[in-house]
């Protein structure tokens, strides 16, 4: 097993074309001051003083892929609401083009972020699974759109938007194209066929059970690669770093953070700027090294962030 350390940075990039498709959300932080407890139950009270708006989902790791240059593009689902309209300005705002289908029976997906004192207090969920018809048009689009970008980044947060997700890999597979995939769920058999897929420790635990040792793991993680007939597996291990396993090679990534302030969002920022860099035609271990670099400084910002080319010295 090799070791990897930081190594020379890259110089500058060109801009790689990514299309992100997945599970759109808008996440909304409500920052405030809590000096006491509520009378009406064990809780303490948040005098909210300032409000944040940011792309959360897919369209966050949209918002890191834009952040590092390339041309992206996202495809979703959001609906006909005032959340939709932020989350349109937004992309706007960072020059992504946005595909997105307005579902007027579904309301956008809000993460609700309750911030004191510099601590997230509470989170509140609001979502909608998008219909049939919607779904089907995203596919015709998908189909229409993936042409025209170099790189595909399926974002699966397991609410309803991928339901198609088999179909998009293989069209993608017939196009040469790569596809990276963020999973979830209990059955990773509808990634098959699939570039990379880049599943943390839980999720990886849930699909081929824990594990006693490296060597265990090395043969469960292999062994689930081929059947997926996957060109690799990358798993992000938090503290432990990532271990990406191809196939004549597992590579161990140790973790980079300085300090480990919010998690919320690493793993967009991790896929985002794997994408990135493989666009760019960097080599797929270095273009992990750097996506490793660019999660450990994720983690030390608050909330859904995004890393700069200046942090990465890119």
């Amino acid at each position: 097993m090799t070791i990897l350390n930081s190594g020379n940075p890259l110089g500058a990039l060109s801009n790689a074309r990514i299309l992100i498709v997945g599970d759109v959300m808008l996440d909304r932080y409500w920052f405030g001051e809590v000096n006491r407890i509520s009378p009406e139950a064990p809780v303490p009270v948040v005098r909210v003083e300032r409000r944040e708006e940011r792309l959360g989902g897919a369209a966050n790791v949209a918002r890191n892929a834009a952040t590092l240059g390339a041309q992206t593009g996202l495809l979703g689902v959001i609906g006909q609401d005032e959340a939709g309209a932020v989350v349109e300005g937004l992309l706007t705002d960072l020059g992504i083009s946005s595909y997105l289908n307005r579902d007027p029976a579904i309301s956008t997906i809000i993460k609700l972020r309750v911030i004191g004192r510099q601590q997230q207090l509470v989170r509140v969920d609001f979502e909608d699974a998008p219909t049939d018809t919607v779904l089907r048009d995203k596919l015709t689009q998908f189909n229409a759109l993936i042409g025209n970008y170099d790189v595909i980044i399926l974002s699966d947060y397991a609410k309803g938007s991928l339901v198609n997700v088999a179909d998009m890999i293989g069209v993608g597979k017939k196009l040469g194209k790569r596809l990276l995939v963020d999973p979830k769920g209990d059955d990773f058999s509808r990634y098959k066929g699939a570039s990379i897929l880049t599943p943390n420790r839980s999720e990886l635990i849930r699909i081929i059970g824990n594990w006693k040792s490296e060597e265990e793991l090395t043969t469960k993680a292999q062994n689930l690669r081929r059947s997926l007939d996957l060109e690799a597996l990358l798993l992000t291990r938090s503290e432990e770093g990532m271990t990406l396993y191809q196939d004549n090679e597992v590579v161990n990534f140790p973790a980079v953070a300085r300090e480990v302030f919010d998690v919320s969002g690493a793993g967009d920022t991790v896929i985002a700027t794997l994408a990135v860099m493989l666009g760019n035609g960097v080599a797929l271990t270095e273009a992990v090294r750097i996506a490793n670099l660019a999660g450990g400084i994720v983690v030390g910002k608050l909330g859904t962030a995004t890393v700069t080319r200046e942090e990465l010295a890119l």
